[in-house]
């Protein structure tokens, strides 16, 4: 669906100019993607020629991994775990690029987990976090009418609405960027994801590859954007392990 591919598109592009830019001599990166789940990202790395790993707590996700990663023909390694467990699991300084999309929201303690990030890639090497954003939600909220949600997800520390919001945790540009400097990595780029795609009804994508073009151009500039990328659905940072 174009629709689908207008949402992922910024995060793509980014990721291919990561492992270009941290390339081994061979081309074949070693890629860990926590809570990777079904293989979203798994599979197509994985047909791009990297060597993945994918660490989750699921054993049905890794089960439909597996299924995913033979029908497109590629060997993607599943593991049974936690994003701490990754240095006890994989060993340290053992991947070139950990990707952790849409985690740090969820586990006990985003610091620990950060800190088992950081072991596990190489220096040289760099994480991808890809997190839910607190100013966006308190737009949408407001934009759907609940204003008192919207100005309890800017003043929570956790940047939740309430007792009934499925979101354990959100983060800012300042509070995730803390995270990874915390960790003893380094912010090395910083996009916005979804900054208008989920403002625009999917009707109006998926009939019109057009549209679709032109909203894909259009998220790539605000990506960067220092005001506008704050805006996004998700904040993705690629945070880089200094080479000592």
């Amino acid at each position: 669906m174009r629709y689908s591919r207008v949402r992922s598109a910024v995060l793509w592009e980014a990721l291919r100019g990561v492992l270009d830019r941290i390339a081994p001599a061979s081309g074949r990166s070693e890629v860990v993607d926590v809570g990777g789940g079904t293989g979203g990202f798994a599979v197509p790395l994985a047909e791009l020629g990297h060597r993945v790993t994918v660490v989750d707590s699921n054993p049905d996700a890794l089960a439909a991994l597996e299924r995913r990663a033979a029908e497109s023909g590629v060997a993607v390694r599943a593991l049974q775990g936690d994003a701490v467990d990754l240095p006890d699991m994989l060993g340290r300084d053992s991947a070139d690029l950990v990707l952790c999309h849409s985690v740090l929201e969820y586990v006990d303690d985003p610091g620990a987990a950060m800190a088992a990030l950081t072991g596990v890639v190489r220096p040289g090497g760099s994480v991808s976090l890809l997190v839910a954003g607190q100013i966006a939600a308190a737009l949408h909220r407001a934009v759907a009418g609940h204003f008192d949600d919207a100005r309890a997800v800017l003043t929570d520390p956790s940047g939740r609405w309430g007792e009934g919001d499925r979101m354990p945790r959100r983060f800012t540009r300042e509070t995730l960027s803390a995270l990874v400097r915390g960790a003893n990595l380094r912010v090395a780029e910083l996009h916005g994801v979804r900054i208008f795609a989920d403002l625009v009804p999917s009707s109006m994508i998926d009939g019109d590859s057009d549209s679709a073009d032109a909203l894909i151009a259009l998220e790539t500039v605000a990506a960067v954007h220092p005001v506008l990328r704050d805006l996004a659905t998700q904040l993705h940072l690629v945070a880089d392990r200094p080479v000592e």
